[in-house]
């Protein structure tokens, strides 16, 4: 185990490998304790886009083998984690807060942004053909008024997507709780 501080290399070296970034993950889900097991099956099934229970034999065996044998050990030489190989238990040791950057963040539950953004582009094409066109309530005179709704509705969608990313976020302006 090592008590020396990761450089930002290091750091992007040991979690470049999207098993050890899963393990790592699981692991601060877990309170950050685990067996091998558990952990096997769970990096298998996020892999394989599956429940843990749909998991096969082969999934399993081929990331316990590696887990095992290589991301398990490099983890433990670099201090992120103490890996028992006998026992076929994990611990993630206290300085995790120095790497979540370098997690996945895809594998929490994500809102359908895409469909937000994509609905917020329809409105905004529907806005000016009907402009253009100076079809119906919208005129030349109205358009404005179209064009900054709709552009406020992008910055709403745009707003909270920045802040549903970041629980931890305090609000500006000193209107956090006291």
């Amino acid at each position: 185990m090592s008590e020396r501080e990761l450089s930002q290399a290091e750091l992007f070296d040991v979690f470049s490998n999207a098993r050890r970034r899963q393990a790592v993950r699981y692991l601060k889900r877990q309170g950050g304790e685990c067996d091998l097991a558990p952990l096997v099956e769970q990096v298998a099934a996020w892999e394989n886009d599956i429940r843990t229970d749909e998991v096969t034999r082969t999934q399993r065996r081929r990331v316990y083998i590696s887990l095992y044998q290589t991301h398990l050990p490099m983890l433990e030489d670099h201090g992120i984690v103490d890996w028992d190989p006998d026992a076929h238990t994990i611990e993630l040791l206290p300085s995790n807060e120095v790497f979540e950057p370098y997690l996945d963040r895809r594998l929490d539950h994500q809102r359908p942004w895409h469909q937000f953004y994509a609905a917020a582009t329809a409105l905004g094409v529907i806005g000016f053909v009907v402009s253009w066109l100076s079809v119906g309530p919208v005129t030349a005179g109205t358009a404005p008024f179209v064009a900054l709704v709709l552009c406020l509705a992008v910055l709403a969608v745009s707003i909270a997507q920045h802040v549903s990313r970041r629980p931890d976020l305090n609000p500006p302006f000193g209107t956090a709780s006291r």
